[in-house]
């Protein structure tokens, strides 16, 4: 095992014996990476960086790993990789071979008619593979939760949502069939940004807790009322995924300097105040998490 996999182990282990929960914040780019980086630095807390598959491709899981190992060491951070929702056994066995500390195999995700099988099967092989290299850790779910990172206009479909919820025993049978070391807990969580405020189910989420001895996430934590993420840590969630939140205040904040900075096209004379914005998100994330004052460099 690294130094910096036992590091993000400790961590988790940490979160759950004092009741914080870590927030793993997705990067579009350096600017959204150095307003996380600073939040962090800011906040004294400890953070995760997550990138899904369409930003790999953008950024390339090497230049990742290096920028975040580059502002750890400048702004003295406690901060690790995600690699968020890997579609395929083979993407996320790149990322472990990246150094990724965390790995989220989502197979589900490419393959929404896949069985119950053959999601244990793609698993199994990651929490195998995690285990026979760097002994990263592997975060899973046993089935597909709807929505998307993105800014949503319609309602919330509860109906819908609910059918998605997980179950206690289904969590056990999952977390004792794969071997993970995170549980992707579904339980009102909706990936995206909606027009109506998301409504999670915590007495659910209180028994999957005594259900399963791993970590617990929330995906799709944009858009939700703070005091849902305060029980939730309380509860014993160790992760929560924000991304939509960031990109709403990186786009709109952008499209505001551009308006108000029409004579402008040196970019990085604009960028500031943008950065600044995903800055805030973080740091407000934080707070309702309960990791500021947290960190160990």
């Amino acid at each position: 095992m690294t130094d910096a996999v036992a590091r993000a182990r400790e961590l988790m282990e940490r979160s759950r014996a004092e009741h914080f929960a870590v927030g793993a914040f997705n990067v579009d780019n350096q600017e959204t990476l150095l307003a996380i980086a600073r939040a962090a630095q800011a906040k004294a807390s400890p953070v995760l960086v997550e990138v899904s598959h369409g930003e790999v491709q953008a950024i390339g899981l090497a230049n990742l790993r290096d920028m975040v190992d580059n502002y750890r060491a400048e702004l003295g951070v406690e901060m690790y990789v995600n690699l968020d929702h890997s579609p395929t056994v083979a993407d996320a066995k790149a990322g472990i071979d990246a150094g990724f500390e965390l790995i989220h195999i989502d197979y589900s995700q490419a393959n929404k008619d896949a069985t119950d099988e053959e999601i244990v099967a793609a698993t199994r092989e990651v929490v195998a593979y995690a285990r026979e290299t760097t002994g990263a850790l592997v975060e899973s779910e046993p089935h597909y939760f709807g929505g998307s990172s993105n800014v949503h206009a319609e309602d919330i479909d509860y109906d819908e949502v609910r059918k998605t919820f997980s179950t206690p025993e289904g969590a056990k049978a999952f977390v004792q069939e794969t071997g993970i070391d995170t549980f992707a807990a579904a339980v009102g969580n909706l990936h995206g940004r909606y027009p109506v405020p998301k409504v999670l189910d915590l007495e659910l989420l209180a028994r999957i807790r005594a259900a399963i001895d791993v970590n617990i996430s929330l995906h799709g934590g944009s858009g939700t009322p703070g005091h849902y993420f305060e029980e939730a840590a309380r509860i014993g969630v160790s992760k929560v995924n924000i991304n939509s939140d960031l990109r709403y205040a990186y786009r709109t904040t952008l499209e505001s300097q551009l308006r108000d900075h029409p004579e402008e096209y040196a970019i990085v004379r604009l960028i500031g105040p943008v950065v600044r914005a995903v800055q805030d998100v973080v740091e407000a994330k934080i707070d309702l998490f309960g990791s500021a004052g947290y960190a160990r460099p």
